[in-house]
């Protein structure tokens, strides 16, 4: 018989040893993650978004930790590219859209079989067409994208796939990577 420790499979049920005590020696890092888990929601103020709970101490487990981009797969039916968000408590969530929810029929407070693992892909997206094609064409412009945080580049790729004409895409994304760098601007309210 097996147990299931937080950490570890183990077939002794008095072994509670933490990662970090035997991670001493070792030179690999968790890749893998999987737990079923009740759907919450964060409140109205936070965003309101579905998600499912990852404890502080599982992000520690992962050599990019709380950077780590993620492959999920849901129910073993539906995968999708995500990433790590805050809690608030020192702990974090993952982000599952009501259209996921839908194709694994599942919806607040339902049970959830998830699967973790780390995405082979840094950035945790894969770079359009039009942006690889820009970038190879204007090395300036290639040189500014490369600059940018993981984060930001997301952030101009997700921005970019939003418009479906293709000059103003052009237009929007060239924009985007030259004012990427500067803050952002406060909302008023």
């Amino acid at each position: 018989m097996f147990y299931f420790t937080g950490f570890w499979l183990t077939n002794n049920p008095n072994d509670f040893t933490s990662f970090k005590e035997r991670q001493i020696g070792m030179d690999s890092f968790r890749k893998e993650y999987q737990e079923e888990q009740v759907i919450g929601q964060l409140e109205p103020r936070k965003g309101a978004y579905f998600f499912l709970r990852i404890d502080a101490d599982i992000v520690a487990q992962f050599e990019r930790q709380r950077k780590t981009r993620f492959i999920c797969t849901l129910d073993n039916t539906v995968e999708y590219q995500c990433g790590l968000n805050h809690l608030g408590d020192g702990n974090f969530f993952i982000i599952l859209s009501k259209k996921n929810l839908a194709k694994v029929g599942k919806g607040l407070g339902d049970s959830i079989q998830f699967h973790l693992r780390e995405d082979p892909n840094p950035l945790g997206v894969a770079i359009p067409e039009v942006l690889e094609v820009l970038l190879a064409q204007d090395a300036p412009l290639k040189e500014t994208f490369d600059k940018l945080t993981l984060g930001k580049k997301r952030n101009v790729i997700h921005q970019m796939k939003g418009i479906k004409d293709l000059d103003r895409q052009i237009e929007r994304t060239i924009e985007l990577i030259q004012t990427a760098h500067l803050p952002r601007k406060k909302r008023e309210g």
